[in-house]
């Protein structure tokens, strides 16, 4: 079959995210024609010649085959299966803010049983780097290590995410922009992502700060930057903000003490409210927090005990796998809507919901709505009920109101 030229506007798709039992993280993709396909969680590029499963996920790189190579890396290294061979060109994401100027000393590596080749690109663009694919197997972004510009930024992010476990904290994550958020927030189970605008500029082997107006501790007092592409990640800093505290400003400062990212985080309200006793009756129900669940052995917020539930929170409760198991995508996606229209969910944690497959997408909402009370769980039933009768039969949820 004839290739299929290169297309510069790629279809993009949202992976199923697989996670095993030691909490890694894969993606996977069934494609059904010919095209270019842009992965949103990984930013990678496959320009396919058949329909097939691409299956990949992020993997250690080996220092000894780089070191002698005089090589550094400048992405995570991506490992790449696809059963039907159907992939002949790969666009891996750079961070790079001049990448012509960085030509000759960005290569690709592909690293198999045989060992490491370096391929050279066919194509530098301002985003991707672009190589034929000889055989699927390990490929990620190098840059020679003396043809490095010193001084040269790089497109930076800085994630931050609340944690309310135990001692409360914001971790602030200073990263190289092509590594995904989902590898990060994996790692942060149990805590809270702040979404916010997350673009900056950062240079390999400078000194950062952090600063908090409001005077919270933060540690360290200042780190270096370096890159760091996984598959574990650590943060950067950390604030210690005050128990009853509902946001926090977040200051990033460069060696020469000028601001290089700024933001205002809000705590989510669920995050925040929980340590505290329950609001006055008059404010709705579906907008708060039920309380009094504690955090289990593994750091997840456990059920209330039964003699504080109410009856649909115990309904819904005794019917979460199913739930879990039945609930179709499109179903979802429309419950999400009305329960957002009906402020059971915030913005945020609607656009959180979305980036998950399927399972992961049903399992948080459910959870989510669990622990938001009684209100909170007969509105999710009311708009399941009306969005799809026969799993809400299957489910015996509010029967002989619903039909």
């Amino acid at each position: 079959m004839e290739k299929p030229h290169t297309v510069h506007d790629p279809s993009h798709f949202i992976p199923e995210i697989l996670i095993n039992t030691f909490g890694e993280t894969s993606y996977r993709f069934r494609v059904e024609y010919p095209g270019t396909y842009e992965c949103t969680s990984t930013r990678l590029v496959f320009t396919m010649c058949r329909e097939g499963e691409l299956l990949y996920r992020i993997v250690q790189w080996d220092e000894s085959l780089l070191q002698s190579a005089g090589k550094t890396p400048a992405g995570p290294l991506f490992d790449i299966q696809c059963s039907e061979d159907s992939v002949f060109q790969l666009h891996i994401p750079h961070c790079e803010t001049k990448p012509a100027s960085l030509s000759d000393g960005l290569s690709v590596a592909h690293i198999s049983y045989d060992g490491m080749n370096i391929l050279d690109p066919l194509q530098i663009t301002d985003t991707h780097v672009v190589v034929d694919v000889p055989h699927l197997s390990a490929f990620g972004l190098l840059i020679d290590i003396v043809k490095r510009i010193l001084n040269q930024p790089i497109r930076g992010q800085i994630l931050l995410f609340h944690r309310l476990r135990k001692n409360r904290k914001v971790n602030v994550f200073l990263l190289p922009e092509n590594i995904p958020l989902q590898e990060v927030r994996q790692q942060q189970e149990g805590a809270e992502y702040i979404e916010a605008p997350s673009s900056c500029h950062l240079i390999k082997g400078h000194t950062y700060s952090l600063h908090s107006p409001e005077k919270y501790r933060v540690q360290p007092l200042r780190a270096q930057f370096d890159f760091n592409y996984g598959p574990n990640y650590h943060p950067t800093f950390e604030i210690r903000p005050n128990s009853n505290a509902e946001e926090v400003t977040v200051m990033v400062r460069d060696q020469e003490e000028t601001p290089v990212w700024e933001y205002n985080a809000r705590f989510n309200a669920l995050a925040s409210s929980s340590s505290s006793t329950q609001p006055p009756s008059s404010e709705p129900a579906s907008l708060l927090p039920a309380g009094g669940g504690g955090p289990g052995p593994s750091g997840q917020t456990l059920p209330r005990p039964e003699s504080l539930q109410g009856e649909e929170e115990q309904k819904l409760l005794s019917v979460r796998t199913e739930f879990i198991d039945r609930v179709s995508g499109s179903v979802l996606k429309d419950l999400l809507d009305k329960l957002l229209e009906n402020k059971v969910i915030n913005s945020r944690e609607l656009e959180s919901i979305q980036t998950m497959s399927r399972t992961d997408k049903a399992r948080e909402l459910i959870d989510l709505v669990l622990n938001k009370g009684n209100s909170a769980c007969k509105i999710m039933i009311d708009n399941l009920c009306d969005l799809d009768p026969f799993v809400s039969e299957t489910l015996q949820l509010k029967l002989n109101e619903c039909f």
